[in-house]
């Protein structure tokens, strides 16, 4: 019984440092900017339940995907990173307008799928992380990982849901300065990722 216990912390280590809930509220609120609480709410539980049975998916059927569509490591890790740039660069390019009602603010609700469910969530990172875990294992750690994965999506899903109390508690503008500077992290990764799936395709190549 400790190896699974100490397995599952392992894996819950594992993905928490790449789904980090805390550190994706600022991209949550950018993203989710001049929308109301029940807009907020339905992106927030579309992008949470979206990316958890992502990650399921991929952590059951993640080989077989791969090479049934062809999909490389490399190719998905250079995807991932530019989507991920992406969602970095809106948020550094947002600016605080004066209040608005919310009539007049109209927030694509497909942010929940692409940039928050994969790959702000679900991302390669998330998702060749949890393959890896499930490499020749058994059906019990595999449920494991799906578990596990279950639990940092409702932790994603409680950050991102008092995410306007998290505003009220640091303000506004520190809100705003960390959305930046998160902005500017997330570009980095996402150019990071595309560096090394460049490097992987041409060691693979």
């Amino acid at each position: 019984m400790e190896e699974y216990w100490t397995f599952g912390f392992s894996v819950f280590t594992g993905l928490f440092a790449i789904t980090n809930p805390i550190a994706n509220v600022p991209v949550f609120l950018g993203l989710t900017d001049g929308a109301g609480k029940i807009e907020k709410h339905r992106i927030n539980s579309k992008a949470t339940m979206t990316a958890f049975i992502i990650i399921a998916l991929f952590t059951l059927l993640g080989k077989f995907i791969f090479d049934f569509f062809g999909i490389t490591i490399p190719a998905f890790k250079i995807t991932g990173g530019l989507l991920i740039f992406y969602a970095g660069f809106r948020m550094l390019q947002s600016k605080k307008s004066n209040m608005r009602h919310l009539d007049e603010v109209a927030v694509d609700e497909n942010i929940a799928i692409s940039p928050l469910a994969i790959p702000l969530i679900a991302g390669p990172g998330t998702i060749v992380t949890t393959m890896n875990y499930v490499t020749d294992a058994s059906y019990l750690y595999i449920a494991i990982v799906v578990a596990v994965a279950g639990l940092i999506c409702w932790m994603n899903y409680l950050a991102f849901r008092y995410s306007n109390l998290i505003v009220e508690k640091i303000g506004n503008n520190v809100i705003t300065v960390i959305g930046k500077i998160m902005g500017l992290i997330i570009s980095i990764i996402g150019t990071t990722m595309v560096i090394d799936g460049i490097k992987l395709t041409i060691a693979l190549g």
